[in-house]
């Protein structure tokens, strides 16, 4: 569990927070096996004898102070007593994780339905769409041939297709057997008949390890509907038009229903890997994609804000019968044509499930990502609270999940792997602030209740009947992490404390907000601002500007924060975030679904990959065993005053290595597999939570855009909405003119 706060030391009260210009907050990455400082937790059972304040259901831990019948709470000061049970267990101090660590991970009995949790088996669906092409339907089958080598003993595994029909196979027979129901064309239509009168679910749930080499002849069976097909069940539109055939709406609806009879019996989550080559076209939940079309430069509508809501409900109200059923979905879009993924998106986010996009078929990392996903180990069912000592409380809080609808400030995730990431802000429960006394420092506790499902393996040491050992079991977990910090005493220890990352990924949390809401202008004013008054609140903190008779100029202000490191990568983060297509305008070439895409990337991201995605790292190499320098500013200026031939850019997505047209042409291209340059490579895609592409370019041979176009410090940009034609040099000398409008 990471935790990272945008300042080590809080701010004592409203008037320090409002005077520093800095969003106060934390990153939270509640499945990473260790702490941001590397350290695993201590691990315990019995996680429900663990003591509770009475007053705000606090859980004990080390910064309690105990006496011998009672503790106190140390996030509101209650005394409270101690049962004659934890007397005796905390007579042995040693004995138990709550007095060894504040960071501990405790087992929790499972209620209920013992026996049934020994049979849970993890459940995998794949849907594929069929209104697609032979090339889509090639690299799903080698994306779904990678997952089934991922996926653990004991898994099962379904295939259901959609068109303008359904198909249910069974592959648990000597040949693949496939059943079909049409889906009605109307748009509130629903099926005929329940998917479990056309196949029971257990017919269609194959075991992986027996059923392996079925699975894959039955994916070998598919075909893409043919046109005539379509058109038949379709018939023909208005004026001839010939209305689409993905009836994905439907498809989804039918496949949630089918699953949840058995939600809790046998299986405790299902995935779902929803394969789609274009938007849905027919049936219910069929989207108008016409809305990503002329019109609005007709109508003189901002196409960014109009395109970034849901056109219809659906997908957010299907997204619940998900989370009820127990299903977690990913999505999959394989396609270059508007999908409308503003309305889709809500089916994985809000039941804790991925969204990938892919413009084409060609370069595709769609195999390789499914086998990572399934790799990695996952929590499910998990439930998070955030509580904080009386002084502060939590403001908003940021990502994939979905709020208790009873409980304030109780978040629920279906599916969270080690690299989920989930963001909060902070804001003074009163005017008083903390203590100006170290006696009571600033308090907060988060509590990460999760299940894990054990394989076999794993529990064959343990006394288990031989006659379950080929099932899965699944373990209830507790994680607790305690956090004590300190208040800053003025306005140079806050800024000192700064963590830049962490304020990025705050930021870029509140800029996706504003950019939904009001459109993406809305989302760059709003960042552009925050600099400026940082900028100002700094200089007016630090007493650098001088008013010599009433008049002041923009040379006097500093706006690269030459008085504090920890706050001069700022400029260039912010800089480098209105340069992303996150927060460039539709007119300049940004796709509506590829912005989705990055705003739901972006908004699960850990702070450090977040900081590679928004301003890529640029290294260089001598040749490819010798590294020659470690960073250098994205600038053309940098490349040439290197002279290093070899250079390497690590932009999250994507990874680049380029040979300068004046590279010696003795030195091997690519590099060699074995040199540090590809070791470094290979390092960097092990740690990542998806692929990045690989892409080599030589100087002087090959195109060079994909490359210049990450140079982004010296580069003229048109449309920024502030000033046009604007490299990093321009960008701050028009941030020190505003801070001077500002401050007069």
């Amino acid at each position: 569990m990471a935790v990272r706060a945008t300042v080590a030391r809080f701010p004592i009260d409203s008037d320090a927070l409002e005077s520093s210009g800095l969003p106060w907050g934390l990153t939270l990455t509640p499945f990473a096996p260790k702490d941001e400082h590397g350290n695993s937790p201590v691990y315990g059972s019995e996680g429900h004898l663990l003591p509770r304040c009475e007053n705000c259901w606090a859980y004990y831990n080390t910064y309690c102070e105990q006496e011998q019948w009672a503790w106190t709470c140390s996030l509101c000061g209650t005394l409270n007593g101690l049962s004659s049970q934890a007397i005796a267990r905390y007579s042995l101090p040693q004995s138990c994780p709550e007095t060894i660590s504040s960071f501990i991970d405790l087992e929790l009995p499972m209620e209920g339905y013992e026996e049934e949790t020994m049979q849970a088996r993890p459940v995998y669906v794949a849907a594929v769409d069929l209104s697609s092409s032979e090339e889509f339907l090639e690299l799903i089958k080698s994306a779904l041939l990678a997952a089934l080598e991922a996926l653990g003993p004991g898994s099962l595994f379904g295939l259901v297709t959609f068109s303008h029909k359904i198909g249910l196979y069974d592959v648990q027979g000597p040949v693949p057997v496939v059943k079909n129901v049409f889906i009605p064309p109307d748009m509130d239509g629903t099926l005929p008949i329940e998917l479990e009168d056309i196949m029971p679910l257990l017919s269609f749930l194959a075991p992986v390890e027996t059923c392996k080499d079925r699975i894959a002849s039955a994916l070998e069976t598919l075909r893409p509907t043919n046109s005539w097909e379509r058109t038949t069940a379709a018939g023909q539109g208005l004026d001839g038009v010939l209305l689409g055939g993905r009836g994905f709406g439907v498809a989804m609806e039918a496949l949630f229903n089918y699953l949840s009879s058995e939600y809790g019996n046998t299986f405790a989550l299902a995935r779902v890997f929803a394969f789609l080559s274009g938007p849905p076209d027919y049936g219910a939940g069929q989207l108008d994609t016409r809305r990503y079309g002329e019109q609005y430069a007709s109508k003189g509508e901002d196409a960014d804000r109009a395109l970034l809501p849901e056109q219809t409900p659906f997908y957010k109200d299907l997204a619940a019968v998900a989370v009820q059923a127990g299903v977690c979905v990913d999505i999959f879009a394989v396609t270059n044509e508007y999908t409308d993924l503003a309305s889709l998106k809500f089916l994985s986010i809000e039941s804790g499930g991925s969204l990938f996009l892919y413009s084409n078929t060609d370069d595709s990392t769609l195999p390789q990502d499914m086998y990572r996903m399934l790799s990695r180990p996952y929590a499910f069912n998990c439930v998070m609270r955030l509580r904080t000592s009386s002084e502060f409380k939590m403001g908003h809080s940021f990502g994939h999940f979905f709020p208790d609808p009873q409980y304030e400030n109780v978040q629920h995730i279906i599916c969270c792997d080690s690299y989920a990431t989930y963001a909060y802000d902070f804001d003074f429960a009163n005017t008083v602030g903390f203590s100006r006394h170290a006696s009571e420092p600033p308090m907060m506790q988060i509590a990460f209740q999760y299940t894990v499902v054990v394989p076999p393996e794993e529990l064959s040491n343990s006394s288990v009947s031989s006659a379950s050992r080929n099932k899965h079991s699944l373990k209830r977990r507790l994680r607790i992490r305690t956090l004590q910090y300190v208040a800053a005493r003025n306005i140079n220890e806050l800024y000192d404390s700064v963590d830049p990352e962490a304020v990025l990924s705050i930021l870029v949390h509140k800029v996706i907000l504003a950019s939904l809401e009001q459109g993406v202008r809305e989302g760059r004013m709003l960042l552009h601002d925050w600099l400026v008054i940082l900028t100002a609140q700094y200089n007016e903190a630090c007493k650098l500007v001088q008013y010599d008779h009433g008049s002041l100029s923009a040379s006097d202000i500093d706006v690269s924060f030459s008085q504090c490191p920890q706050l001069q990568p700022l400029p260039r983060l912010v800089f480098a975030l209105l340069r992303n297509p996150l927060l460039r305008f539709h007119e300049e070439g940004v796709h509506p679904d590829y912005r989705i895409y990055l705003q739901f990337l972006f908004s699960a991201l850990e702070p450090s990959s977040l900081h590679r995605a928004v301003y890529p790292m640029l290294s260089s190499y001598a040749n490819p065993d010798k590294q020659a320098y470690p960073r250098h500013s994205l600038s053309r200026a940098a490349l040439i005053t290197s002279g290093s031939p070899i250079f390497f850019l690590d932009a999250f997505t994507t990874l680049i290595v380029f040979y300068s047209s004046t590279a010696d042409p003795s030195l091997p291209f690519p590099p060699p597999h074995d040199c540090l340059l590809r070791n470094t490579i290979n390092k960097l895609k092990q740690e990542r939570s998806i692929t990045p592409r690989l892409i080599f370019i030589r100087g002087g041979h090959d195109d060079a855009t994909a490359f210049e176009s990450y140079l982004i410090e010296e580069q003229d940009v048109d449309g920024s909405g502030f000033a046009s034609v604007m490299g990093f040099v321009s960008f701050l000398e028009e941030i020190s003119q505003s801070v001077l409008e500002y401050m007069k």
